[in-house]
């Protein structure tokens, strides 16, 4: 039997739940996250087994951390975890269209079915759905909330050009 747990913590776009299966991280929600499980399935709540993993955002959202190192276990079809897995692939500070990332698959005519992928992707931030737009750069849904992509990839402008200045 597996042993879940969960944690909260703070963030600049609101509180983070993580969940956890056997130590290897299995969510990241966001608090009114669309697609997101019902608290009582996350197991019991203890935030030992998330150290490094808050530590690791912490170090993302002070601008110090563009990858992250984390055990994850991926629960979906064996297509989510195709496309989660190509979202690990997509360079911080970057975008990509969901055209290209269903190309990138091998799959031209699959877009949307990569768009489904991507908004039931259940470590957010981590697995950085964010960095997805519409075929002209548009901002399209976000399981979090436009403004909280808007803010992500903002901020994740912003440190790659100073990184680049300096």
């Amino acid at each position: 039997m597996r042993r879940l747990a969960h944690t909260t913590t703070d963030s600049p776009v609101g509180p983070l739940t993580l969940v956890a299966a056997d130590g290897a991280l299995t969510g990241l929600y966001m608090d009114r996250q669309r697609y997101r499980p019902e608290t009582e399935t996350f197991g019991e709540r203890d935030h030992a087994p998330f150290a490094q993993a808050v530590e690791q955002l912490e170090e993302y959202f002070a601008g110090r951390l563009t990858e992250f190192d984390l055990p994850l276990a991926f629960v979906g079809t064996p297509f989510q975890r195709l496309v989660w897995e190509a979202l690990l692939k997509v360079p911080y500070g970057r975008t990509v269209s969901y055209g290209q990332l269903a190309d990138r698959l091998g799959r031209p005519t699959a877009a949307r079915a990569v768009g489904l992928a991507n908004g039931h992707n259940p470590i957010s931030i981590i697995v950085p759905c964010h960095r997805v737009v519409g075929s002209k750069g548009d901002l399209t849904g976000y399981g979090g909330g436009l403004e909280r992509k808007r803010h992500l990839l903002d901020f994740e402008r912003t440190v790659t050009t100073t990184r680049v200045r300096t």
